[in-house]
Order: structure tokens, then sequence, then C-alpha cells
């Protein structure tokens, strides 16, 4: 009796033993060992004007957005420094003491006093291709981590408005024909899991080639600050 006692306690330990070794090897198998950190991307921003010509100031609170996805490309066995590539969408509103307006000889830029209107407000969207130098301390395991993420983004601008309210009434050019159409800078991100802060420096000037109708140069570049969040 003792004999058929000592194997099936030995059967049954031999049993769990297998069982733990079977369990902690489908657990490993379940880890990605090449995984990757596409993203979905959300942002919003504080869009500043700078290199602004004197006396022309911005006026009220001009922001930002954008959303896309960008794709993961790490290059070291730790897959945590690599480089990134997206698409994506954004709109920027520009709120500012400088006219905007259409006659027959063409478009007139002019800078107004702020008595002179109750609203002047420039926006244009754009397409946004952004490419990244990415760094982070993640791993196969973990989704929140900390990053840092420099790079250049080019937008390519889809539509343009500017709207001019004044105590004689309101001016809409429906399309900025002096706007550069190709938009890009360089831009920096950091943080850690979703919340992270963003800046973004604009490289080329937003107007091409413009002047006010006193002769003086309009060469403002944007600067945006503010947040974006990462998504899986």
């Amino acid at each position: 009796m003792k004999y058929f006692l000592s194997l099936f306690l030995f059967g049954f330990s031999f049993v769990v033993l297998a069982q733990n070794t079977s369990t902690e090897i489908d657990i490993n198998s379940l880890v990605d060992t090449k995984y990757k950190e596409d993203q979905f991307y959300i942002g919003v921003s504080y869009n500043l004007l700078s290199k602004q010509p004197n006396n022309l100031s911005q006026s009220g609170f001009s922001i930002g957005a954008q959303l896309g996805k960008i794709f993961d490309i790490p290059i070291n066995e730790a897959r945590n420094f690599g480089f990134g590539i997206g698409a994506g969408y954004a709109v920027n509103f520009l709120n500012h003491n400088l006219a905007i307006t259409e006659d027959a000889s063409g478009t007139n830029y002019d800078i107004l006093n702020s008595d002179d209107f109750s609203k002047n407000r420039s926006s244009f969207h754009a397409i946004e291709v952004p490419l990244e130098i990415r760094w982070r301390t993640s791993n196969a395991t973990s989704y929140k981590f900390w990053r840092i993420y420099g790079g250049v983004k080019f937008g390519y601008v889809i539509a343009s408005n500017s709207k001019l309210k004044t105590s004689a009434g309101t001016s809409k050019v429906n399309k900025l024909s002096d706007l550069n159409t190709l938009q890009y800078g360089l831009t920096l991100s950091a943080g850690y899991d979703t919340w992270n802060a963003q800046i973004y420096y604009g490289l080329n000037s937003l107007f091409n080639d413009v002047k006010t109708t006193e002769g003086v140069p309009v060469d403002m570049k944007l600067v945006k600050i503010g947040l974006i969040f990462y998504l899986l």
C-alpha cells in the first residue's frame, strides 16, 4: 500500500510540475519580442508667430489641432530606438491684426490698430507627414514608458481662408493665394505614457514673398506649443 501511495504522490507531483512548465511556456510564447509602437496621435496647440513685423501682433487665442497615425521602425535589438513615419491632418487658427483683403488689383496686406476691427482670423488646413527619430524606455510587456521623439514635419496646405470684421462690415478671402502651400518645421515631443508635451518650430515662412501696402516684408513663421497624446 505504501508503495502505491508513494507512486501516486510522485506521479501527481510530476503532472503539476509539467503543467506549470507548460503554463510558463505558453505565457512566454505570448510575449511579442518583435513589438512595434505603431500609434495614433491627437494633439492640441497654442499657435505663435515668430519674426513678426513691427506693429504686428496676435490678438485673442490662436489654437491648432492635429490627428493621425505614425508607423514605428525599431532598429536595435531592445527595440527602444528607431524611426517613425506617419500621415495626418492638422488645422490651425491665427488671430492677429494683419488684415488680408482682396480687390481688383489682387490681395492686400495691412497692419491695423486694435480698435479698427472686432475680429481678424486666418486659418489653414493641411495634410501632414511627420518623420521622427524615437527613443523610449519601452519593452515587450509594458505599455507605459518615457519617450523623447524628435524630427521634422511636412505639411501640404489643402484649404485656407481669412475673415475680417470691422464696423463697416465683414470681408472674407476664401483662399490665401500667397500662403506657402508646403510648410515644414522641426518637432520635439517628450513625456510619459499617453501625455506628452510637444513643440513645432516652422522653418519656412507662412507667406511667399509678401509685403504690406507700406512695403514691410511679412516673413512670419509658425511656432506651436502644446500637448500630444499617443494611443496604441
